[in-house]
């Protein structure tokens, strides 16, 4: 790429925690489905701590997108550099540079950089794909300056959970089920309304309503990247008040004799703000801890009740 054919951009943002804590965060892409709410799933496919080659499954403008990158890693200079190896169409090329900064009080300047190229240099796609530059750069320091500041509290605000079953018949059909979301509204009672967009066979990206235990509705915005009869990876993009992260996945792996183990996990970071703001808040962080794990665990188990009838029926 020739200067005259690229764009380059750079966003910055104080932290007011050690530079490497935060570089903890930057070089350890298995963190940032958790920590970074665009990214549904990230992980290490090839390298080393030095060297290595990535796959982000991300949601942009209503879509969940997938690329390989190539990033160079420096500790000892707290500085990521990165290209798409892989770029996704419109993106004819993109590459940058995380920087982490000590400013010698305890805290650091974060300094991301981008360049980036749209197929046949298209004025529109080029627009479009600044605009997602812009949005998930801001988020992405946002929330890294949010995960970062607030560490000391990291174990009481995160709670990782799961529900199994073991579920007679294929693998196949029990996917099947949670992979057809689209189907949810007739089939799940806790779901009132699904919108489901899948440009991508396996990249899926819904809009959905639920029901909770206390009868109160919720709207969530989830990206999904479905591997077939074996796993299903979401993240909730839109959250109810009270969270800051939650991921998920469902797993199914075979049990013996013609069953299914089908397990059903979820990753949370509370939100301390949105649970004092309820109506009726709890009477204590751990009272809210159990709230949200009844909650999101209830509509789980009647996931797996109705894929076991469904899987049972065929």
């Amino acid at each position: 790429m020739s200067d005259t054919d690229v764009t380059r951009v750079t966003h910055r943002i104080d932290v007011a925690a050690p530079a490497d804590a935060v570089y903890r965060i930057v070089s350890d892409v298995s963190l940032w489905p958790l920590y970074f709410p665009p990214t549904v799933r990230a992980e290490r496919t090839a390298g080393d701590d030095s060297d290595e080659r990535i796959r982000i499954w991300a949601v942009a403008h209503g879509e969940v997108r997938t690329w390989e990158s190539r990033r160079r890693l420096d500790r000892a200079a707290r500085e990521v550099r990165f290209e798409q190896t892989r770029p996704s169409d419109p993106v004819a090329a993109m590459g940058g540079r995380w920087e982490v900064r000590e400013r010698g009080d305890g805290d650091c300047t974060v300094v991301l950089d981008h360049h980036y190229r749209a197929v046949g240099d298209d004025p529109s796609a080029l627009a479009r794909i600044a605009d997602a530059v812009e949005t998930n750069s801001v988020s992405e320091l946002s929330h890294l300056r949010l995960a970062a500041e607030r560490a000391g509290s990291e174990d009481e605000l995160l709670l990782d959970f799961s529900d199994t079953e073991v579920i007679p018949g294929p693998a196949a059909d029990v996917y099947d089920f949670l992979y057809d979301a689209a189907k949810w509204p007739e089939r799940l009672p806790h779901v009132v309304r699904l919108d489901l967009r899948e440009n991508v066979t396996g990249l899926q990206y819904m809009e959905m309503d639920t029901r909770a235990p206390d009868g109160s509705v919720h709207t969530t915005v989830s990206g999904r990247v479905c591997t077939p009869g074996r796993r299903i990876v979401y993240k909730q993009t839109r959250l109810p008040p009270v969270l800051r992260a939650h991921n998920g996945e469902w797993l199914l792996e075979d049990a013996g004799d013609g069953t299914v183990r089908v397990t059903a996990r979820h990753q949370v970071v509370l939100n301390p703000e949105g649970i004092a703001a309820l109506p009726e808040p709890p009477a204590s962080l751990g009272a809210a801890r159990d709230a949200v794990r009844h909650s999101l665990g209830s509509n789980s188990r009647a996931t797996l009740a109705r894929a076991k009838a469904f899987a049972t029926a065929r």
